[in-house]
C-alpha cells in the first residue's frame, strides 16, 4: 500500500471499509457461530460503540494521568470478583493476555529452574503460547474420552516438584464441558501448588445459566484451591473485543503478574498488562455493555442461551450420522460425524451462508465441528438445524475427501523453512487451495483434511507458513 498523496475524506475511508468487508463473515444475526458474539439487541451495541469511541484516546499507560480508567476498571474488575467468589483482578485484552499474566505471577513466585505447567489436552493453547514466551515447560494430561474431563488423578500423577501451575477449565472450549474443579484445586492445594481456573468462556456464562436452571458445579475462586481465574467479557459478556479479567485470589500473586522497571532515565515505567501503552476503548465498551445489560439482562440471555441449546443438541442429535461429543455444560456444543465428513459438512454449511468451527482430530478425539450459542441463536435454532441437516446430507453423497497418496508423508517430511513463500503457494495450489490475492475464499475441506493427518508439530508448521503467505509481504 502505498500513501495518498494528500489525505481522503471520512466518507471515502468509510466506503472503501465497506468494500473491503465485503467477504467478511457477518458479525451479526447468529450465522457465525464462533469468533463473534451477539445478543440480538442493537442497542447494546451501540451504548457500547459509543463509550467506546469516547474512550478511544485515552492511553492507559499511566493512570495517574487518566483516572477515570482506574474507575473505570475498579467497576469492571469488581463486577466480576462479585460474580465469581472475589478476588483482585487486572483488566487485560482478552483471555490469552489474562492466562499469560497468571502463567507469570505462578513462575515468579515458584521460582523454579525448569517450571512446567500440569494442563489437560483440553486446555486453550494459550497456556501453551504462556509457557513458549516464559520458558516453561508444558506437561500435557489425557482426558476421559467418555466425558472429555480431566481426571484429578492423572493430574496429581502428573505433578512434580518443579510443577509451577495446574489448570482446569470451566468449560473447556472443544467440547464445552467442566473440568472437576474441585477435585483437580484439591489436588492442586495438597501438592502445594496453584490451580488456575481457565473460565475465559464461562466465567460471565455459567452464573447466568446456573441462575437460568442449569446444573453448574463450582468452579470460581469460591472453590478451596482455586488461586486464580480468568474471565472474557468480550465472550459472554458481549463487549466489544479486546476485553477480560484475570482474578487473583492473593493480592500479592496479582502483583507478581505486574511489570516495574527503572532501569533507564525516561518516564516511570509500571504495568499491570503485557502491554503498555494501550487505548482505553475496549474498557469503555465493556463498562458500557455491562452497565447497559444489567443483571436482569444476563438472567434473560442466559435463558435464552440455555433453551437454544438444549434445542441445538436434540435437533443434532435428530441428524442421522451425526453425534453430539460429550454431555455440555454451558453453551458450546461439538458434534463429530459417522460415515459423514465434518470437513466437507462444514464447507456445504459455509456455501449456504453459515459458518460451523471445525476442529481437528487429536489425543483421541475425533475431528468434530464447534457452535458457540449465544444470546441470539435462540432466534435461528431452526434454520441453523435445516443448513446442519442440508449439509450433511450433501456431505453424505459427496463423501470424504481423498487426499492423493503420498501427499500428508511429502508434507510431514518437508522442511518448510527451506521453501520460500512462493513454493509453499505452489506447494497448496496442487491440492486445489489457491492462496494468491483475489483468489477468494478456498473450501477449507482439503486443508483441514491435511492438517487432521499431520501430527501437531506438522501442523503448526503448516499454519504458519499459511499465515505467512496469505498476508505476503
Amino acid at each position: 500500500m502505498n500513501l495518498p498523496l494528500t489525505g481522503r475524506t471520512a466518507e471515502d475511508l468509510l466506503s472503501e471499509i465497506a468494500r473491503l468487508k465485503g467477504n467478511d463473515l457477518p458479525v451479526r444475526g447468529g450465522q457465525v457461530t464462533a469468533y463473534v458474539y451477539d445478543t440480538g439487541r442493537p442497542e447494546i451495541g451501540e451504548a457500547a460503540a459509543r463509550a467506546y469511541a469516547e474512550m478511544l484516546e485515552v492511553n492507559c499507560l499511566d493512570p495517574t494521568a487518566f483516572p477515570s480508567v482506574v474507575e473505570m476498571e475498579r467497576q469492571v474488575v469488581g463486577a466480576v470478583a462479585d460474580l465469581l467468589g472475589g478476588g483482585h483482578g487486572i483488566f487485560t485484552s482478552g483471555g490469552t493476555e489474562s492466562i499469560m499474566l497468571a502463567v507469570k505471577a505462578a513462575r515468579d513466585a515458584a521460582r523454579s529452574s525448569r517450571p512446567n505447567l500440569v494442563l489437560p489436552v483440553t486446555a486453550h493453547p494459550a497456556f501453551h503460547k504462556a509457557a513458549h514466551y516464559l520458558g516453561i515447560e508444558v506437561v500435557p494430561v489425557p482426558v476421559d474420552l467418555a466425558t472429555y474431563k480431566v481426571r484429578a488423578r492423572d493430574v496429581e500423577a502428573a505433578i512434580d516438584a518443579d510443577t509451577i501451575m495446574v489448570v482446569a477449565s470451566a468449560p473447556s472450549y472443544p467440547q464445552g464441558v467442566v473440568d472437576p474443579i474441585e477435585e483437580v484445586a484439591a489436588v492442586a492445594a495438597g501438592a502445594g501448588v496453584p490451580c488456575h481456573v481457565d473460565a475465559c468462556v464461562g466465567g460471565w456464562l455459567l452464573p447466568w445459566l446456573r441462575e437460568a436452571g442449569a446444573a453448574v458445579p463450582p468452579f470460581d475462586l469460591s472453590v478451596p484451591g482455586v488461586t486464580s481465574l480468568s474471565c472474557d467479557l468480550h465472550k459472554f459478556g458481549y463487549a466489544p473485543k479486546g476485553a477480560s479479567v484475570v482474578l487473583f485470589a492473593d493480592p500479592a500473586m496479582r502483583r507478581r503478574a505486574y511489570f516495574a522497571s527503572a532501569a533507564w532515565p525516561g518516564y516511570t515505567i509500571i504495568n499491570a498488562t503485557v502491554q503498555s501503552s494501550r487505548s482505553a476503548g475496549p474498557l469503555g465498551g465493556a463498562w458500557a455493555t455491562l452497565q447497559a445489560l444489567g443483571r436482569q439482562g444476563y438472567v434473560e440471555l442466559g435463558r435464552a442461551t440455555l433453551e437454544a441449546t438444549a434445542r441445538l443438541r436434540e435437533g443434532i442429535t435428530a441428524i442421522p450420522g451425526l453425534r453430539v461429543l460429550g454431555e455440555p455444560e454451558s453453551s458450546l456444543v461439538a458434534f463429530a460425524g459417522d460415515g459423514i465428513d465434518v470437513f466437507v459438512l462444514a464447507d456445504e454449511a459455509r456455501a449456504r451462508g453459515w459458518f460451523l468451527q471445525p476442529q481437528l482430530s487429536y489425543a483421541g478425539i475425533p475431528a468434530n465441528l464447534h457452535i458457540t450459542v449465544t444470546g441470539v441463536t435462540m432466534a435461528g435454532v431452526e434454520a441453523m438445524l435445516k443448513v446442519i441437516a442440508e449439509s450433511a446430507e450433501s456431505a453424505r453423497l459427496r463423501g470424504p475427501i481423498m487426499l492423493p497418496d503420498g501427499l500428508v508423508e511429502l508434507v510431514a517430511g518437508l522442511d518448510l523453512d527451506a521453501l520460500d513463500d512462493a513454493a509453499f503457494a505452489e506447494l497448496a495450489a496442487s491440492v486445489g487451495v489457491d492462496l494468491r490475492p483475489g483468489a477468494g475464499q478456498p473450501e477449507m475441506a482439503t486443508v483441514n483434511a491435511v492438517l487432521d493427518a499431520l501430527p501437531a508439530p506438522a501442523r503448526e508448521a503448516v499454519l504458519v507458513r499459511f499465515l505467512s503467505v496469505i498476508y505476503g509481504s
